[in-house]
C-alpha cells in the first residue's frame, strides 16, 4: 500500500532517546540511504514522518507486503482512453521531485524491489527505468529511507549482507518507561500516573515476547488503551480491548496475560 505525498508541516510529536535525529538529519545532507530497525509500534514510522517535516521534504510512504513489485516503486503503463501511458510509482516521484521515500517492512516485498534499490544506495544515486529508457538522476533533496523489524522476521525473509551494508543502521527501541509515560500521557490526555503504570505493563507484556506471544505491546497501543481510560472507560475493559486482545487468539494465552495483568495493575 502506497499513499500520496504528505504535505511538509508542522512537525508530529517525537520524543528523540538518543541521537537518531542528528544521524537522520546527517544522513540526508550527506546523500545517504538510512535503515530503520526496531520492534513493531516503537515509533519508526512517526520518526520519519517527524524528519520529514523539519527537513522540510514531502514524504512518500510505501507499506511493503508479499505482492509489493519494482514495478509497484517504479511506475507503470496504464491505458487511458485509447492512449498508452507512463505512470511514476512512488519511488520515481520521489526520485524525479525530490523528497523521502520510506519502505517501511521492506523485506516483506518482492526479492525485485532490492534489486531497484541498489543503484540508488551508492555514489552514483541513479533510478534506471527499463520500460522508458530513462535513468533518472537522484537530487540532493531525495533520501531513501526503509525499516524493518528483526525480531519478527524469519530466517526466510531477511535482507542480504550486501544489501544492509548499502545503509546507514539505526537501531530504535521503546524508549525508557518514564520517557514513554510522557509520550502516552501526551498523545492520550491521560494523567501521568495511570500513563506510566500502562507502560509498567507493557513492559512485563513485552518481556513475555518469543514464549506466549510473537510480539509485545507497542507504543501505539498503549496509547490506544490510555485514551481510552481518558476517555472514560473502566482500566480492566481498556486493557482487555487495546493491551491483551491484540496480541493473541489463544484463549489460554489471554487467561496468562490477564494474570500479569492483575500483578501489576492489582
Amino acid at each position: 500500500m502506497t499513499t500520496a505525498p504528505s504535505v511538509p508541516q508542522a512537525a508530529p510529536f517525537y520524543c528523540e532517546t538518543g541521537n537518531e535525529c542528528t544521524v537522520f538529519a546527517a544522513a540526508y545532507e550527506l546523500n545517504l540511504p538510512l535503515l530503520l530497525k526496531g520492534p513493531t509500534g516503537c515509533g519508526k514510522t512517526r520518526f520519519v514522518a517527524h524528519m520529514a517535516a523539519r527537513l522540510g521534504l514531502p514524504l512518500y510512504t510505501v507499506s511493503c507486503h508479499d505482492d509489493l513489485t519494482a514495478a509497484d516503486l517504479t511506475g507503470r503503463f496504464l491505458l487511458k482512453g485509447a492512449e498508452t501511458v507512463w505512470q511514476d510509482g512512488p519511488l520515481t516521484r520521489a526520485v524525479r521531485e525530490g523528497g523521502i521515500c520510506y519502505l517501511d517492512e521492506v523485506v516483506e516485498a518482492r526479492k525485485d524491489v532490492t534489486v531497484v534499490l541498489h543503484p540508488l544506495t551508492d555514489d552514483r544515486r541513479i533510478l534506471p527505468l527499463e520500460r522508458t529508457g530513462e535513468t533518472l538522476q537522484a537530487p540532493d533533496n531525495f533520501m531513501l529511507v526503509v525499516s524493518y523489524n528483526p525480531g519478527y522476521q524469519s530466517i526466510l525473509k531477511t535482507l542480504k549482507p550486501s544489501t544492509r551494508q548499502r545503509f546507514l543502521t539505526l537501531d530504535l527501541d521503546f524508549p525508557p518507561a518514564d520517557t514513554e509515560a510522557q509520550i502516552v500521557a501526551r498523545e492520550s490526555g491521560l494523567d501521568a500516573d495511570r500513563a506510566l503504570l500502562l507502560v509498567r505493563l507493557a513492559n512485563r507484556l513485552r518481556a513475555l515476547k518469543g514464549q506466549d506471544i510473537d510480539e509485545g505491546t507497542s507504543t501505539r497501543l498503549v496509547v490506544y488503551c490510555a485514551s481510552l481510560i481518558a476517555s472514560g472507560m473502566a482500566m480492566e475493559t481498556a486493557i482487555r480491548c487495546a493491551m491483551i486482545e491484540p496480541l493473541s487468539d489463544d484463549a489460554d494465552v489471554r487467561a496468562g496475560l490477564l494474570d500479569v495483568v492483575q500483578a501489576v495493575i492489582g
